[in-house]
């Protein structure tokens, strides 16, 4: 019996899924054989897990579009083609939620209605620059966030609601202001447009409240996955406390105390806006007297800690692609926790890291493999470990 395959018409301009051509089940063996590679001499003669997904479409609940000025009066909307900053236009995407791209491309024609400019790249002028979409997984919510070239946005009021006509499902629309000349999409202020200007969504049973700039993972699906095998790996009991590190909005620590009666959990955070959405969400979700949220630089906490005798059982970590640091992985093992679960979106500078760990006492207890961005490269994987 043959593999199921999947095509997409601008899939050799677009370049976002490398992998599209290859049969799913084999893109499962290759992600496991790679982090196997990586993990040779810790895992011994045994292997990895790697869990896939069912159904490896649609799966993508953010999704962004730049703006160009077009011919005629058009806009140009779509995914920059692979490597450059040319727009390939999408009518749809095969891994985003359908309701995604069908509310990016009614931006772009009721800007052309509305006689809203684009953003012209080489000159720095004009108007709209992104939109970027959050779609409710568990729910029916969807943020629309329009990021400006300045503060003005003409014709406001009929723009979001031709935007709400053509899409049929936005249910709150924020803007972002971002004057930079830069490759990041979003500026640093944000303000409601239409609804709250946040979404809701929730993962193993806690809701969370989600913003223009909150960090949020993609694929909310898998991600129940993985937060359910850290969760499960930390091996969490009544009376532990537990370390978040990179916390952001409390994902994972909220879904940790969730699970667990009678576990304290501390969440550490450098960004004020994402623990002040933590917090709220600590409060909607009945998990405030266990749940302490924390603005401060997470190494930093953690040698405060140390020097002040406060002692955690488990730390948990959701770095960056770059990793974490030396100083936070010295300072987590000075805690003397009795495990550390690293969630990490790239194993090879997990990999690196997990040295560290291992130089401090620690050994490779577990080691598992989640296929979050299907028909690409990338995975995540969770590693455990004990003293």
């Amino acid at each position: 019996m043959g593999f199921k395959t999947y095509t997409c018409p601008i899939s050799a301009s677009c370049g976002g899924c490398e992998w599209l051509a290859v049969p799913y089940p084999i893109q499962l063996r290759r992600k496991r054989e790679e982090v196997e590679r990586l993990f040779a001499d810790l895992l011994g003669d045994g292997g990895v897990e790697i869990h896939g997904m069912d159904e490896p479409t649609g799966y993508r609940h953010k999704a962004a579009t730049p703006f160009a000025p077009g011919t005629h009066g058009r806009i140009r909307s779509g995914f920059y083609a692979k490597g450059t900053h040319r727009i390939v236009p999408c009518a749809s995407c095969l891994v985003e939620d359908p309701r995604c791209r069908k509310v990016l491309n009614a931006v772009a024609r009721a800007a052309e209605e509305e006689g809203v400019s684009a953003y012209e790249e080489d000159h720095g002028r004009g108007c709209l620059r992104h939109a970027i979409v959050r779609a409710g997984w568990s729910t029916d919510e969807l943020l629309l966030t329009l990021v400006t070239n300045g503060q003005a946005l003409p014709h406001t009021r009929e723009l979001v609601g031709r935007i709400r006509e053509l899409s049929g499902c936005v249910t709150s629309v924020a803007q972002n202001v971002n004057q930079r000349r830069t490759n990041a999409m979003l500026g640093p202020r944000s303000t409601a447009l239409m609804g709250p200007g946040v979404m809701h969504d929730s993962l193993l049973g806690v809701s969370f409240e989600i913003g223009p700039a909150s960090f949020y993972q993609t694929n909310p699906q898998q991600t129940e996955v993985l937060y359910r095998l850290a969760i499960e790996a930390a091996g969490l009991t009544s009376g532990m406390r537990l370390l978040d590190a990179y916390c952001g909005i409390g994902t994972i620590g909220l879904a940790a105390a969730a699970s667990t009666e009678g576990l304290e959990v501390v969440g550490v955070e450098r960004g004020e806006e994402a623990v002040a959405c933590a917090r709220r969400n600590a409060e909607a979700n009945g998990l405030g007297s266990r749940v302490r949220f924390v603005c401060a630089d997470a190494t930093g906490y953690m040698r405060d800690a140390r020097k002040g005798r406060e002692a955690f059982d488990v730390v948990v970590l959701d770095p960056p692609r770059t990793g974490s640091t030396k100083a936070f992985l010295e300072s987590a093992v000075a805690l003397v926790p009795q495990s550390i679960v690293y969630v990490s979106c790239n194993p090879e500078t997990q990999r690196r890291d997990v040295d560290v760990l291992i130089a401090g006492g620690y050994r490779l207890a577990d080691l598992q493999v989640v296929d979050m961005f299907p028909h690409t490269k990338h995975a995540e994987s969770v590693a455990v470990l004990t003293r």
